[in-house]
């Protein structure tokens, strides 16, 4: 048994889809106004199946009038076709026409009643030389003028060129916008020097205006620098640029960070006078490129100082820093200050040729402020250089390391040492530190090499030293022993302490007092002497009996302790003794062995006593010969052996 199901179709209300692109974007096609639908429908009408009686405004005659739901029906169906009618006529008029017009085509073209065909004419006498002698006359004739032309225009542009002392101006404008940013605003080109695209969170607005020049006598004699007496010669004039360059009031002029370090004794007054004068800003007409790099160079510098500023602010340290107008002091060590100022000069000076002037002489370090800037440079790389992988579309993700830290097994410390980043002062600070503590340990090894003539120091700096890291290797030899005996120690100097690693392996931490590599050099040298003595020994045939390197007994030295060793001679029957102190120097003893003042007794009447040593004689060191230490131990030794 089939059951009827009722099925309602409708139209959908979404209009039709025109193009589908290859990214899967549906384009649809705009819905029909109204008589745009009435020309549709319009169209299907045909009016080729409609009768004529169908159109008649009577309405039929029926066989029951009476029935008047039947009359209302005809009248209801007719009344619509009513309002065609004007519509059909005119297409049947149409329609005859066209038919006429076909049946008087087709007569013409089968040639029965009429004729179209053109009315024939003498046929010209043919001459093709004489044809192409004319073109080839017609053809020279127009070569000739375009070479005239292009001849006149060349010397023309040629002679322009000579004369010319005004470069053109959309030949600069392209040379401008290869190197700068440039927009057309409302009839006029602004460009930008600001580092926005970097990154930059500094608020000044790095606009400038570029116009044409006017070509007037008085800019190019402005341009010409004046001849100054006793310099030579004058400067030929340079020709005046096409373009002006209008750069904002508070870019104009020179800027230069300078970076300063004083003690706490010292007058801070010098160098805030050093800081707060200016310098005489650069010459107003010189050519835009050196104008806007001179602008740039102010925009960078007050970014620098801004950004300096803003991170002293924030910064808590022992010491606060400080942030006094366009200067900035930090305590880097205890009694040193660093000291970052802004010089920046106004654009209302004079200077010739347009040359920024030299800093203001002091003791400010180019080093650091080459720091500075690098410092902000890398900041700025770092904006616009991300790590790979990253998104090419929307917020970058995490680092790279963080990224790993999932594959690597990272623990909570190490996640949160990657959160952790330095400030541009606080690196400024520990390269300041590491730069003082470096300055200390050259200071203590060069007074030391001065200082002491045996044995030598020989310090080698490391050449590939980071910022924050330096490395020294120390080198104690004696001149003409150097095979016998050399010591040496590595010294890492860091930001607030120095790293001692000895020979044999010893590691000392020192705190930044110099003091202390002092201290530490000297028992390492009077330890190298006791060493060698004992090489020298050894090569000579003495015997090695006893060796301290801290000895406990005798006066106490001030810096250190004192080192000794007691070696015999080959026979035994000699015995030296040395002794070396950082403050008393090197100390020589000799005793003899068997006794020459024993004599026997009633209490002592066995004769093994007698072979005891006798007493230990000291040694007038400075009446020996010799060049140095060693050489004046191989001397003696030499000597007792001879007389043993």
């Amino acid at each position: 048994m089939a059951y009827s199901v009722n099925i309602s179709v409708e139209a959908p209300i979404e209009s039709q889809i025109q193009e589908i692109t290859y990214d899967g974007q549906e384009i649809y096609q705009a819905p029909l106004s109204m008589s745009e639908n009435l020309a549709k429908m319009a169209q299907k009408i045909d009016f080729a199946r409609v009768s004529p009686d169908t159109f008649k405004s009577e309405p039929m005659e029926t066989d029951k009038p009476d029935d008047d739901a039947q009359s209302k029906d005809s009248a209801a169906f007719q009344a619509p076709q009513c309002l065609w009618d004007s519509v059909r006529s005119k297409l049947r008029n149409s329609l005859t026409e066209l038919c006429v017009l076909q049946d008087v085509l087709t007569i013409a073209k089968e040639k029965r009643y009429m004729v179209l065909d053109p009315v024939p004419q003498e046929v010209p006498e043919q001459k093709p030389m004489a044809q192409i002698y004319a073109r080839k006359k017609a053809l020279s004739g127009a070569a000739s003028v375009l070479l005239s032309a292009a001849e006149r225009l060349r010397t023309s542009q040629t002679e322009m060129a000579r004369n010319r002392t005004t470069p053109d101006f959309h030949i600069e404008l392209l040379r401008l916008r290869q190197n700068w940013r440039l927009k057309k605003v409302s009839n006029a080109i602004i460009g930008d020097l600001s580092y926005r695209t970097a990154g930059s969170k500094f608020s000044q607005m790095g606009m400038f205006e570029v116009t044409k020049a006017e070509d007037d006598a008085s800019t190019s004699q402005a341009s010409s620098p004046p001849p100054s007496p006793g310099l030579g010669p004058p400067m030929p004039p340079k020709p005046p640029s096409a373009l002006r360059v209008t750069v904002p009031s508070e870019l104009q002029g020179v800027a230069y960070i300078m970076v300063l370090c004083r003690k706490d004794q010292e007058d801070l007054s010098v160098s805030a006078n050093l800081l707060g004068s200016s310098a005489p800003s650069a010459n107003p007409d010189v050519h835009w490129q050196q104008k806007l790099e001179a602008a740039q160079n102010v925009l960078f510098c007050k970014e620098l100082f801004n950004q300096l500023a803003k991170e002293a602010v924030q910064l808590q340290g022992p010491i606060p820093h400080m942030v006094v107008g366009n200067q900035i002091m930090a305590t880097v060590l205890p009694g040193i200050q660093l000291i970052i100022g802004l010089c920046h000069s106004g654009g209302g000076g004079e200077s010739k040729r347009g040359i920024a002037p030299p800093p203001p002489k002091g003791d400010h370090d180019h080093v650091l402020e080459h720091s500075l800037h690098q410092l902000l440079r890398e900041v700025h790389h770092k904006n616009t250089h991300h790590p790979f992988p990253h998104p090419s579309s929307g917020p970058l993700g995490p680092s790279k390391r963080r990224a790993l830290a999932g594959p690597t097994a990272a623990d909570r410390y190490q996640l949160l040492e990657m959160t952790k980043s330095k400030t541009m002062l606080e690196e400024m600070i520990e390269q300041t530190q590491h730069f003082f503590m470096r300055l200390r340990a050259e200071y203590v090894l060069d007074t030391i090499a001065k200082e002491v003539k045996d044995p030598l120091i020989v310090s080698h700096w490391n050449a590939l030293n980071s910022p924050t890291q330096s490395c020294v290797k120390i080198t104690i030899i004696t001149h003409g022993y150097e095979v016998i005996g050399k010591s040496s120690l590595i010294v890492h100097v860091g930001q607030k302490s120095m790293k001692c690693v000895c020979r044999d392996g010893k590691v000392m931490h020192l705190s930044y007092e110099p003091q202390e590599l002092r201290d530490l050099i000297f028992c390492q040298i009077h330890q190298h002497q006791i060493n060698s003595v004992q090489a020298l020994g050894r090569c000579m045939g003495w015997q090695h009996l006893a060796n301290s390197p801290h000895l406990g007994i005798g006066p106490v030295e001030p810096l250190g302790n004192a080192s000794s060793c007691i070696l015999a001679s080959p026979m035994g029957d000699r015995i030296i003794a040395i002794r070396c102190a950082p403050q008393a120097g090197p100390q020589v003893f000799i005793a003899h062995s068997p006794r020459k003042d024993f004599f026997s007794g009633q209490l002592v009447k066995e004769r093994k006593w007698e072979n005891l040593g006798g007493p230990f004689k000291e040694v007038r060191w400075d009446k020996m010969e010799g060049k140095n230490f060693l050489n004046k131990m191989e001397l003696l030794m030499a000597s007792l052996t001879s007389n043993s």
